[in-house]
């Protein structure tokens, strides 16, 4: 199992076995916090209890502060920190935690499994009589008998309780308070997050795609820092993504590289993309492309990254919200509906094509106080003019940070800044006849392909998995959004 998730931590591997039961806990490590201690399994002072973990813990500084009086810490990691609070307060230590991660502890009795909030770090798990089973990613379970699914976002799972819920995007009051004071409420906000999120012990750096949410994460980020830091950007020569984030770079003053793609190393690389995307949806594997590009490039430079995930599902960024605008209850209600399934979406994307690559990709938009504050604001600040602007009031936050250009550009998928969505339909159709297409969904006919492209990308999906099924019964596809269908 560890051997098919060294690409998640390529820095040190490390191994448990619990004498008092049959047990075992094995760990791959990519050093962000304590590179040179933190190395796990971690164990407490006498032994008797251990954690792997997955993720960051923004506030860890100040949890670390309030245990140091009744623990001795071996490290200067955030896992050593969930470990002693958890001594302290069991599995209410949720309650405290701020951050993305999956992490494990057991003594040898008892086993305690916890994912976060929104599910931005990715935790899956088979239960059987012989055992619980868990991993970061579905390829190293599929090699086990036995259901695989999905650990839920804002979930523990106790060997003793079973699984409880301590977290859902909430259904937040919206607030009645002047736009003014909400926008400035948001911007307040935005920077703390941000800040927090900027934590490392090692170099860290920002997508930037030159769209909004990017330029926001990237412009916040430099504000912050106070010095230049490294900008990460691919397309197709003359997209719009390129010269946007070119222009950006230069008014922000940061270290910005860019690559460019070409239809052939994209056709080469899908098999690869398709494979740690562990996916064959085709809006996921379209914007999964320049992912992996834009982190491939990251890799030469930083092991840490911000992305602005999360700002479209919270602020009305995409077309189709544009649909309920002038509805304010049932537009808040699909923004929450979005936020709660982004696990199976562009987190899992991000994830995925991030750690393909041994970085770690952060999502500030995601934080738990940035979701209640956005959903806290009235959807007709969101959807505003006519016609409807959409992520007005975010914009709004952000005027004085960045240029005209960039604050009130006109949406555009990943996929399409980028310039990928112009060629690869064309690609796959030189490569993958109709005649092919219409053999592969012969033999396929439990599946409901929506284009000759996906029916392209099952064909592949199917020759990079042992046992495709096991990955396919948790992509948890068509379900998640209503442009999707």
């Amino acid at each position: 199992m560890l051997d098919e998730m060294v690409h998640r931590g390529p820095d040190a591997a490390g191994e448990k076995v619990f004498k008092s039961v049959p047990g075992m806990f094995g760990h791959r490590r990519l050093s962000i916090m304590d590179p040179e201690g933190g190395n796990q399994p971690i164990n407490n002072e006498n032994l008797s209890m251990s954690i792997i973990a997955n993720g960051e813990i923004y506030n860890f500084p100040e949890l670390h502060r309030s245990l140091a009086e009744s623990h001795t810490f071996k490290t200067k990691s955030d896992t050593e920190t969930v470990l002693h609070l958890f001594e302290d307060l069991g599995p209410n230590l949720v309650d405290k935690l701020k951050g993305m991660y999956a992490f494990a502890i057991a003594d040898g009795r008892n086993l305690f499994v916890a994912r976060d909030p929104v599910g931005i770090k990715p935790l899956y798990y088979a239960e059987g009589d012989d055992g619980f089973y868990f991993a970061s990613e579905l390829k190293p379970l599929a090699k086990l008998p036995g259901k695989v699914q999905e650990f839920p976002p804002g979930t523990y799972y106790h060997s003793g309780t079973g699984f409880n819920t301590f977290y859902s995007v909430p259904e937040v009051a919206t607030s009645r308070e002047p736009v003014d004071v909400l926008t400035r409420k948001l911007r307040t906000t935005l920077e703390k997050v941000v800040d927090s999120h900027l934590m490392s012990d090692v170099p860290l750096g920002v997508f930037l795609s030159g769209g909004l949410d990017s330029s926001i994460t990237t412009a916040l980020s430099r504000k912050i820092i106070g010095r230049p830091i490294h900008s990460f950007s691919v397309g197709i020569e003359g997209c719009p993504d390129l010269e946007s984030a070119r222009m950006l770079s230069r008014y922000l003053d940061t270290i910005h590289h860019e690559y460019l793609i070409t239809v052939d190393e994209v056709m080469a690389k899908l098999p690869e993309i398709i494979y740690y995307l562990e996916s064959f949806d085709q809006d996921l594997v379209r914007s999964a492309i320049p992912t992996y590009f834009t982190a491939r490039l990251a890799k030469e430079h930083v092991k840490v990254v911000l992305s602005g995930e999360g700002a479209d599902e919270l602020f009305a960024g995409y077309g189709y919200y544009k649909d309920y605008n002038g509805n304010d209850r049932v537009l808040q209600s699909e923004l929450r509906r979005s936020v709660s399934t982004l696990h199976n979406i562009n987190l899992q994307r991000v994830d995925r094509l991030t750690m393909a690559h041994s970085i770690e990709a952060r999502v500030p938009f995601l934080d738990k106080e940035a979701i209640e504050v956005g959903l806290s604001i009235p959807a007709e600040y969101k959807l505003r003019g006519n016609p409807p602007i959409e992520k007005w009031i975010l914009r709004r936050a952000v005027e004085d940070l960045l240029p005209d250009q960039i604050t009130w550009r006109k949406k555009e998928q990943f996929d399409e800044g980028s310039g990928i969505i112009d060629f690869i339909e064309q690609s796959i159709a030189e490569k993958f006849s109709l005649k092919d297409a219409r053999k592969h969904r012969e033999k396929h006919p439990e599946i409901r392909f929506r284009s000759h492209e996906e029916c392209y990308y099952h064909k592949l999906f199917s020759e990079v998995f042992e046992r495709p099924d096991v990955i396919m019964d948790n992509m948890g596809r068509w379900a998640e959004r209503p442009d999707y269908q």
